[in-house]
């Protein structure tokens, strides 16, 4: 596949590259699935490449996410997207249910983690989950948080299917942390960016914590945009 280095940037490429690095997958609600279903399959062929620009904090993100995981034996991934954090945790867990919004996604997903035996790959979308409740170990879903409509329903649907003392792990970029940040979200609003709202640490966590979870762990990791890593506990 084509690298963004080696091509010229005009504006529709440099919009799509910059809608492109809004998180890891995509997850929306009816009211947004034809626009977000578009995108995110369009852009899917890319996505990997284009995380030069918003993915040094990755690395760590995802040696945390399988710190906190370590050891579950069944893991729930919303909004994998391609797998950048499904093959950190592959290998520390029983098994992961990875999913994303975008059929193209799931198909740069299952190609990535094809020797992973112990994980299963679907389309899903975080509000139309139907597992029973307390089906899973742990759920992660990271860089997702900013773009979802009802940040409260999702948060109760994650955590309606987490069993007592299950682990809910949301790393988040954070719009609003740095004046750079801020900056940086402001552009990326310019070229239409669909995001819905712009956490800080403090918001993220507050947010997390107002649907009854109990927090385990918060740390900013720094970046062009920081990312909010946030990691919590059914009570």
């Amino acid at each position: 596949k084509m690298g963004i280095l080696s091509i010229p940037i005009s504006g529709h490429i440099l919009k799509d590259l910059f809608l492109n690095f809004c998180g890891l997958g995509c997850a929306e609600s009816d009211r947004f699935s034809r626009r977000g279903l578009g995108f995110w399959n369009r852009t899917a062929a890319r996505y990997d490449a284009s995380m030069w620009l918003l993915g040094g904090p990755i690395p760590r993100m995802t040696a945390l996410v399988a710190d906190v995981v370590r050891g579950s034996a069944r893991v729930l991934e919303l909004a994998a997207g391609t797998g950048l954090v499904t093959e950190a945790i592959a290998p520390v867990v029983g098994q992961v249910v990875a999913t994303d919004y975008a059929p193209a996604m799931v198909e740069r997903l299952a190609r990535r983690v094809a020797a992973m035996p112990n994980v299963t790959t679907r389309v899903l979308d975080v509000y139309a989950m139907n597992a029973p409740p307390g089906s899973f170990d742990a759920v992660v879903a990271a860089n997702v948080l900013h773009l979802l409509p009802d940040l409260d329903g999702a948060l109760d649907a994650m955590l309606r299917v987490l069993r007592p003392g299950g682990r809910l792990v949301v790393p988040t970029y954070l719009h609003d942390a740095t004046v750079g940040s801020r900056a940086t979200s402001h552009v990326l609003g310019w070229v239409g960016f669909p995001g819905q709202r712009r956490f800080t640490l403090d918001t993220l966590r507050t947010s997390v914590a107002g649907r009854g979870a109990r927090i385990l762990r918060t740390e900013q990791l720094d970046g062009l945009l920081p990312i909010g890593f946030v990691a919590a506990e059914v009570t």
